[in-house]
C-alpha cells in the first residue's frame, strides 16, 4: 500500500471557505484502479494558520503515480484553486509506503 498527502496551511479564519472548496469539488477517485479511500484532516492551528492534510490511499506507489498522469487527476484539479489569500504557500506532498 501506498499513502498520499499534502499538507495545507490554511490563513486563519480562512479555514471554512477551504473546506468548502473540498467538500464540492468532484475528485473522480471512485474510478481510479488502485484508490482505496480518501480523507480531509484538520490539524493544529497557530496564530497565522491551521494545518491540513489530504490523505489518500492506494493499492501501490504505482496506482498513485498513474493517477497523477491521469485525465481525472486533470479534471479533478483543475476545480482545485483556493481564492487569493486562502493558503499561506503551496501544498507541501509527502509520499509513504505502508510497512506494516
Amino acid at each position: 500500500m501506498f499513502i498520499a498527502m499534502n499538507r495545507f496551511r490554511v490563513t486563519r479564519g480562512r479555514e471554512s471557505v477551504f473546506e468548502e472548496l473540498w467538500r464540492q469539488r468532484e475528485s473522480y477517485l471512485d474510478d481510479v484502479p488502485g484508490f482505496r479511500e480518501f480523507h480531509l484532516l484538520r490539524g493544529p492551528d497557530s496564530e497565522e494558520a491551521t494545518l491540513y492534510a489530504s490523505h489518500s490511499v492506494w493499492e501501490s506507489r504505482e496506482d498513485f503515480q498513474a493517477w497523477t498522469e491521469s485525465e481525472e487527476f486533470r479534471k479533478a484539479h483543475s476545480q482545485a484553486r483556493s481564492p487569493e489569500g486562502t493558503l499561506l504557500g503551496h501544498p507541501e506532498f509527502e509520499g509513504f509506503e505502508v510497512i506494516l
